[in-house]
């Protein structure tokens, strides 16, 4: 599965590692740092294949878990209230966002809360235009929407 994005973007975990230590001198933070690296892999994956592995979104669990110690509870809110949001959306619509959506918006909602509280909204309406931008560029009706909350969450926790 993963083997075709990988060529096909050009991404493997080895140039995510080194993006990330470049990013280092952006950002020398750990938390937008191990987004950066399940980003890139992740984002690679979900638009070549449109789907988000198990074997990347719930490991981004513990990490964010352990680099949100410190503010634990306002990870878990965070966590439920973002996830819990992408939830109801995918219920409510099943054709508007996948599994993994969901589950990766549990994992980023939880690094968001603990930047700031209105990062959660801000980043709900951010990922939103950044699909829309990715269905326009790539000429799909509907577009994947994990780049989106990938993308949007480490741009707020790095800046």
């Amino acid at each position: 599965m993963g083997g075709s994005a990988f060529r096909r973007w050009g991404v493997s975990p080895l140039w995510s590692g080194a993006l990330v230590g470049l990013l280092w001198t952006v950002a020398p933070r750990p938390l937008p740092m191990a987004l950066a690296w399940f980003g890139v892999l992740l984002a690679a994956i979900d638009l070549e294949h449109r789907r988000l592995p198990d074997v990347l979104t719930l490991p981004l669990y513990p990490v964010v878990a352990v680099l949100c110690a410190h503010e634990w509870r306002k990870a878990l809110i965070g966590c439920a209230a973002f996830g819990g949001v992408h939830l109801v959306t995918r219920l409510v619509n099943p054709r508007a966002m996948g599994g993994g959506d969901v589950k990766l918006a549990g994992a980023l909602g939880a690094a968001l809360a603990v930047h700031d509280w209105f990062a959660l909204v801000w980043a709900t309406g951010l990922a939103s235009a950044v699909t829309l931008a990715i269905s326009v560029v790539t000429r799909r009706r509907e577009a994947p929407h994990g780049p989106g909350l990938l993308a949007v969450t480490w741009w707020v926790t790095a800046l």
